[in-house]
């Protein structure tokens, strides 16, 4: 049982580390986010060029998608520990197991680890949203150059993304690199 806070209720906070670098997790949430948008393709024999059709067939989901391969290198790109904490980590944001089961959600995720766990979580409606739920839990979170809601103070330049900043502090990402 999770211990009460300051005001008597109990806490929500996963016990034990994220184990995730917030950098790369930041990437991997603004990128499944992008991957989220996709449409299917509506027209997979187009012979229509980009300039023609107001390159909307950027938001369309092709086989050769670079937000696609970019997503699942970095994912893949992850070592086995770093990957079974991720899963774990979308499972507590989309409400299978909550703050107080992380141990459990980590090892359900263990047992059911295999290579395909890109390709796993790509398939996850909503990827980005429940990364970012569950990096909540954990008091973390991100902030991109277009989410004004959190942690910009009034000259817009972010706040808490400083090396000695306290738990709690956000990871600071520039969606153009």
């Amino acid at each position: 049982m999770a211990a009460p806070d300051d005001t008597g209720a109990e806490a929500t906070r996963p016990r034990g580390e994220l184990g995730l670098p917030l950098d790369t997790l930041s990437f991997i949430i603004l990128k499944a986010r992008e991957y989220d948008v996709k449409e299917a393709d509506s027209d997979p024999d187009s012979g229509s060029n980009p300039a023609d059709d107001g390159q909307t067939d950027v938001l369309q989901d092709k086989a050769d998608d670079p937000v696609r391969e970019e997503l699942l290198a970095a994912i893949n790109g992850l070592r086995h520990d770093q990957q079974i904490r991720l899963v774990a980590l979308a499972w507590l944001g989309r409400g299978t197991f909550d703050a107080g089961e992380w141990d459990e959600a980590l090892r359900t995720a263990r047992d059911e680890h295999n290579n395909r766990t890109g390709e796993y979580l790509l398939g996850l409606p909503l990827l980005g949203d429940y990364l970012e739920d569950g990096l909540a839990m954990f008091d973390e979170g991100i902030v991109d150059d277009a989410d004004e809601r959190e942690g910009l103070d009034s000259q817009n330049e972010p706040v808490g993304n400083t090396p000695d900043q306290p738990r709690g502090s956000k990871a600071v990402v520039n969606p153009g690199t």
